[in-house]
Protein backbone atom coordinates (compact mmCIF):
# COMPACT_ATOMS: atom_id res chain seq x y z
CA UNK A 1 0.00 0.00 0.00
CA UNK A 2 1.64 3.22 -1.20
CA UNK A 3 0.90 6.37 0.79
CA UNK A 4 1.14 9.91 -0.54
CA UNK A 5 0.91 13.31 1.10
CA UNK A 6 -2.08 15.32 -0.11
CA UNK A 7 -1.50 18.96 -0.99
CA UNK A 8 -3.72 21.95 -1.61
CA UNK A 9 -3.14 24.29 -4.55
CA UNK A 10 -0.65 26.29 -2.44
CA UNK A 11 1.43 23.14 -1.87
CA UNK A 12 0.52 22.85 1.78
CA UNK A 13 0.15 19.30 3.10
CA UNK A 14 -3.51 18.79 4.00
CA UNK A 15 -3.62 15.06 4.62
CA UNK A 16 -2.58 11.69 3.31
CA UNK A 17 -3.81 9.43 0.54
CA UNK A 18 -3.65 5.76 -0.40
CA UNK A 19 -2.57 5.26 -4.01
CA UNK A 20 -5.37 3.87 -6.13
CA UNK A 21 -8.17 5.62 -4.26
CA UNK A 22 -9.87 8.60 -5.84
CA UNK A 23 -8.27 11.88 -4.86
CA UNK A 24 -10.53 14.31 -2.98
CA UNK A 25 -11.64 17.45 -4.82
CA UNK A 26 -9.16 20.34 -4.77
CA UNK A 27 -6.29 18.15 -3.62
CA UNK A 28 -3.11 17.07 -5.36
CA UNK A 29 -0.28 14.58 -4.98
CA UNK A 30 3.35 15.33 -5.76
CA UNK A 31 5.04 13.79 -8.80
CA UNK A 32 8.63 14.12 -10.01
CA UNK A 33 10.05 13.97 -13.51
CA UNK A 34 13.81 13.39 -13.52
CA UNK A 35 15.84 14.29 -16.59
CA UNK A 36 19.40 13.00 -16.47
CA UNK A 37 22.00 14.60 -18.74
CA UNK A 38 25.56 13.44 -19.38
CA UNK A 39 28.62 15.50 -20.31
CA UNK A 40 27.99 14.78 -24.02
CA UNK A 41 24.66 16.63 -23.80
CA UNK A 42 22.59 13.45 -24.07
CA UNK A 43 19.65 12.53 -21.89
CA UNK A 44 18.92 9.16 -20.32
CA UNK A 45 15.61 8.00 -21.73
CA UNK A 46 13.87 4.85 -20.53
CA UNK A 47 11.39 2.60 -22.26
CA UNK A 48 8.46 1.61 -20.07
CA UNK A 49 8.07 -2.12 -19.54
CA UNK A 50 5.50 -3.93 -21.65
CA UNK A 51 3.51 -4.88 -18.52
CA UNK A 52 2.91 -1.24 -17.49
CA UNK A 53 -0.81 -0.40 -17.37
CA UNK A 54 -0.31 2.97 -19.09
CA UNK A 55 1.97 3.81 -22.01
CA UNK A 56 3.56 0.33 -22.32
CA UNK A 57 6.81 0.36 -24.34
CA UNK A 58 6.67 4.15 -24.68
CA UNK A 59 9.78 6.25 -23.92
CA UNK A 60 10.08 8.72 -21.04
CA UNK A 61 12.32 10.21 -18.39
CA UNK A 62 12.47 8.72 -14.90
CA UNK A 63 9.50 9.73 -12.81
CA UNK A 64 6.83 8.85 -10.33
CA UNK A 65 4.89 9.80 -7.25
CA UNK A 66 6.58 11.16 -4.15
CA UNK A 67 5.81 9.08 -1.07
CA UNK A 68 4.34 10.34 2.20
CA UNK A 69 6.96 12.23 4.18
CA UNK A 70 9.42 12.54 1.28
CA UNK A 71 10.60 15.80 -0.19
CA UNK A 72 10.55 16.29 -3.93
CA UNK A 73 14.33 15.76 -4.06
CA UNK A 74 14.12 12.57 -2.01
CA UNK A 75 11.40 11.29 -4.34
CA UNK A 76 13.51 12.09 -7.40
CA UNK A 77 16.52 10.24 -5.98
CA UNK A 78 14.42 7.22 -4.93
CA UNK A 79 12.57 6.95 -8.25
CA UNK A 80 15.86 7.06 -10.15
CA UNK A 81 17.38 4.31 -8.01
CA UNK A 82 14.24 2.17 -8.31
CA UNK A 83 13.65 2.56 -12.04
CA UNK A 84 17.13 2.70 -13.57
CA UNK A 85 19.46 1.70 -10.73
CA UNK A 86 21.39 4.97 -10.52
CA UNK A 87 22.35 6.62 -7.23
CA UNK A 88 22.30 10.31 -8.15
CA UNK A 89 24.06 12.90 -6.01
CA UNK A 90 21.68 15.55 -4.64
CA UNK A 91 24.18 18.33 -5.38
CA UNK A 92 24.09 17.38 -9.09
CA UNK A 93 20.39 18.15 -9.35
CA UNK A 94 18.43 21.28 -9.98
CA UNK A 95 14.68 21.83 -9.73
CA UNK A 96 13.80 23.40 -13.08
CA UNK A 97 10.11 24.16 -12.48
CA UNK A 98 6.84 22.99 -10.94
CA UNK A 99 3.44 22.76 -12.57
CA UNK A 100 0.00 22.05 -11.20
CA UNK A 101 -1.77 19.65 -13.53
CA UNK A 102 -5.43 19.79 -12.60
CA UNK A 103 -6.31 17.10 -15.15
CA UNK A 104 -4.14 14.62 -13.18
CA UNK A 105 -4.66 16.13 -9.71
CA UNK A 106 -0.93 16.43 -9.28
CA UNK A 107 1.89 18.85 -8.80
CA UNK A 108 4.82 17.87 -10.99
CA UNK A 109 8.34 18.94 -10.10
CA UNK A 110 10.76 18.70 -13.02
CA UNK A 111 14.38 17.98 -12.07
CA UNK A 112 17.57 18.02 -14.12
CA UNK A 113 20.58 16.02 -12.91
CA UNK A 114 24.02 15.57 -14.37
CA UNK A 115 25.41 12.03 -14.40
CA UNK A 116 28.25 10.37 -16.28
CA UNK A 117 28.38 6.93 -14.71
CA UNK A 118 27.28 3.51 -15.82
CA UNK A 119 23.61 2.65 -16.20
CA UNK A 120 22.65 -0.96 -15.52
CA UNK A 121 19.07 -2.06 -15.06
CA UNK A 122 20.47 -4.94 -12.99
CA UNK A 123 20.76 -2.34 -10.20
CA UNK A 124 17.10 -1.26 -10.52
CA UNK A 125 14.75 -2.43 -7.77
CA UNK A 126 11.60 -2.50 -9.92
CA UNK A 127 10.76 -3.94 -13.32
CA UNK A 128 9.17 -0.74 -14.63
CA UNK A 129 11.80 -0.14 -17.32
CA UNK A 130 12.44 -2.31 -20.37
CA UNK A 131 15.64 -0.57 -21.48
CA UNK A 132 17.50 2.74 -21.35
CA UNK A 133 19.40 4.75 -23.93
CA UNK A 134 21.25 8.09 -24.05
CA UNK A 135 19.69 10.38 -26.67
CA UNK A 136 20.18 13.94 -27.86
CA UNK A 137 17.42 16.45 -28.54
CA UNK A 138 17.03 15.36 -32.18
CA UNK A 139 16.67 11.71 -31.22
CA UNK A 140 14.07 12.59 -28.59
CA UNK A 141 12.23 14.69 -31.19
CA UNK A 142 12.14 11.64 -33.48
CA UNK A 143 10.56 9.63 -30.66
CA UNK A 144 7.94 12.34 -30.26
CA UNK A 145 7.25 12.52 -34.00
CA UNK A 146 6.91 8.74 -34.11
CA UNK A 147 4.42 8.82 -31.21
CA UNK A 148 6.84 6.82 -29.06
CA UNK A 149 7.44 9.48 -26.38
CA UNK A 150 4.93 9.76 -23.53
CA UNK A 151 2.87 12.79 -24.55
CA UNK A 152 2.96 14.48 -21.14
CA UNK A 153 6.68 15.17 -21.71
CA UNK A 154 6.29 17.61 -24.62
CA UNK A 155 7.55 20.39 -22.32
CA UNK A 156 11.08 18.93 -22.70
CA UNK A 157 11.75 20.87 -25.90
CA UNK A 158 10.83 24.27 -24.44
CA UNK A 159 11.70 23.94 -20.75
CA UNK A 160 14.41 21.31 -20.24
CA UNK A 161 16.70 21.27 -23.27
CA UNK A 162 16.88 25.01 -23.86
Amino acid sequence: MEMWDLYDIDRTVIGEHIRGNELPANSYHLVVHVWIKNNQGKYLISQRAKNRPTFPLMWECVGGSVLKGETSLQGALRETAEEVGIELLPQNGKLLFSNIRKQFNDIVDVWLFTYDGIVSLKNATTDEVEQTVWLDRNDIMRLKQGNKLVDTLDYFFDEVDI
